[in-house]
């Protein structure tokens, strides 16, 4: 069951990955679902670098899962990043699950907007599975 969530989880990473990677390059196609809004405008508008930075790092993420569920033997991570950096990681996707309490996460005030419905539906219970997906993983 390890191995199956490994990958599984890892795959989610290398799939934002590629969806970062293009938006990066210029496509448009979900940038209104991804990046929150007030309704009529994007709260902030990612540069291509922060997005071609955030697409390598869910790429890293994807491989350190690997490495941590025991998928792959360890090449890149130290024994200690393995120890902490789990346990560190599913902390992040659940504290993003639960949310600001303004405008992402299950607790955000506001609601009605495109970002809002997808981190609803999507993005907050992703981010919640991701999360209890690592702390098995990193606990096992």
């Amino acid at each position: 069951m390890i191995t199956v969530m490994t990958w599984a989880i890892s795959i989610i990473f290398m799939l934002l990955s590629m969806f970062h990677w293009y938006w990066m390059v210029g496509g448009t196609k979900g940038a209104q679902a991804a990046i929150p809004s007030d309704g009529s405008t994007m709260l902030f508008r990612p540069s291509k670098l922060a997005t071609g930075t955030v697409a390598g790092l869910l790429l890293l993420a994807a491989w350190f899962v690997l490495e941590l569920g025991g998928a792959v033997d360890p090449m890149v991570f130290p024994d200690w990043l393995l120890v902490y950096g789990g346990w560190i990681l599913s902390v992040v996707f659940i504290l993003r699950a639960i949310g600001d309490f303004r405008w992402v996460g299950f607790l955000k005030r506001h609601r009605g907007t495109v970002f809002a419905k997808w981190d609803t539906m999507l993005h907050s219970p992703l981010c919640l599975v991701i999360g209890i997906g690592l702390m098995i993983i990193a606990g096992s």
